[in-house]
């Protein structure tokens, strides 16, 4: 009721409720992100109330991490059969089930995989940036790329912009306090999505945003089970694409170098060298203010140039950034610089790399096939959590995590470059 009464008014001033959906969206996946970056401000806590070591903790996010992407591609799935409203709302409450439980029996090193492996990290795979990409191609049928750099930039930027507070909750009032306060911000997302998210524009008699009629909706059909075999069939079918199979390695390398690394790492890596943890999540929340100016901007350039150019210029700035970062000594300027250049291209790959997905294999398949290559990104970050903190637990050092995530960098900026050139991408491609 409420949807259809604030579309009609905001009809009236000529406002497409599109971005109503996108503003609730982006509220979202910035809550979720903050769920997901969340554990990696808890592990020095953990490790002094529970006694676990860094590998310990680091395979149960690791676990997480899988789990956030290989729900992406069945995220599509349940998305188109059951409405994004549903599956929005189980998301943040299977979340918030993860969270609670940990707060009110979490003892044993198993109950943490549980909570913060298994349960976070199904259910925030289920709004991952598969919701971004299945918003874009649902409701706007001009300006997708800034759409998509929008919702992208505020999956990382909620990563990192949570952590700031997260670190200064966790070190004046325990983890516990810190943990509740996502707890409340979930519920406050559950509520938005419950009242204003629809999952198509025919919902509300509109068009989508940049064309004049109404397209109606198809009907739903195939049971459950072909539902559930669906992105297995997708799958089968491009998976004779080397344009797939490209982009599903270099975003490997992107998951790894970010949410694998930095988000889960960082601020212990800064602790080895006597930097505090709130001044650490400081540097992260800036690299998340510096993700959401280079995103947002990456939408618009992948609205108008070569997207296979635009991810060799990201990632080759990436693994400069990383193999500068054991130069800096960890002073404040050399930081901050890092921060500047790294958050510029934290998640700037995104948008790109979802313009070639939908020029490639059609705009019906896009989300499930980027859900594929989404969960590349996330087995990437799998990988990348437990190696650097099997690293440092055997090495008591980070150093050669990070030399070997620039030069995985460079590497994917060089095979960027031999994706097959989509005739949609053109510099007046949507």
């Amino acid at each position: 009721m409420l949807a259809s009464l604030l579309a009609g008014s905001l009809t009236r001033r000529r406002i497409h409720y599109s971005w109503v959906v996108a503003s609730v969206t982006f509220l979202t996946m910035l809550v979720m992100a903050g769920a997901v970056g969340a554990p990696g401000v808890f592990i020095v806590p953990l490790q002094n109330e529970f006694g676990w070591q860094t590998a310990d903790i680091s395979s149960a996010l690791a676990i997480r991490f899988a789990l956030f992407g290989l729900m992406g591609p069945f995220a599509g799935a349940f998305m188109n059969h059951f409405g994004m409203r549903k599956v929005m709302v189980t998301a943040i409450v299977v979340v918030m089930i993860g969270f609670g439980a940990s707060l009110l029996f979490m003892t044993e090193f198993w109950q943490l995989v549980l909570c913060w492996g298994i349960l976070v990290g199904a259910g925030t795979g289920l709004t991952a940036m598969v919701l971004g990409a299945t918003v874009a191609t649902r409701w706007f049928s001009s300006r997708r790329g800034l759409i998509i750099g929008l919702l992208a930039a505020s999956s990382a930027t909620g990563q990192l912009v949570f952590l700031p507070l997260l670190a200064r909750l966790t070190e004046n009032f325990g983890w516990r306090t810190a943990l509740t306060f996502i707890c409340v911000m979930l519920a406050v997302a559950v509520v938005a999505v419950l009242a204003l998210m629809r999952d198509h524009p025919a919902d509300l008699g509109l068009p989508l945003y940049g064309e004049t009629e109404p397209q109606a909706v198809s009907a739903k059909t195939g049971t459950l089970r072909q539902m559930l075999l669906m992105p297995l069939t997708v799958l089968r079918d491009v998976s004779g694409s080397m344009t797939f199979w490209i982009l599903f390695a270099t975003f490997f390398i992107c998951g790894a170098t970010t949410s694998g690394l930095i988000q889960t790492h960082f601020v212990t890596m800064c602790g080895d060298f006597g930097l505090v943890a709130t001044s650490a999540a400081g540097l992260l929340a800036l690299m998340g203010i510096f993700d959401f100016i280079g995103t947002v901007g990456s939408g618009w350039l992948s609205d108008r140039y070569d997207n296979r150019w635009l991810l060799f210029m990201y990632y080759g700035l990436r693994g400069v950034a990383l193999i500068i970062l054991p130069f800096t000594d960890f002073a404040v300027f050399g930081l901050s610089i890092f921060a500047i250049l790294y958050g510029l291209d934290w998640i700037a790959t995104v948008p790109p790399t979802i313009k070639l997905t939908a020029a490639t294999f059609g705009v019906q398949r896009a989300n499930i096939v980027f859900g594929w290559i989404f969960a590349a990104h996330q087995l990437g970050a799998a990988f990348a959590a437990y190696g650097a903190g099997m690293i440092r637990t055997v090495l008591a050092t980070y150093t050669p995590s990070f030399f070997i995530a620039g030069m995985l960098c460079f590497i994917a900026a060089l095979v960027a470059l031999a994706i097959a050139r989509p005739a949609a991408i053109t510099g007046s491609a949507r």
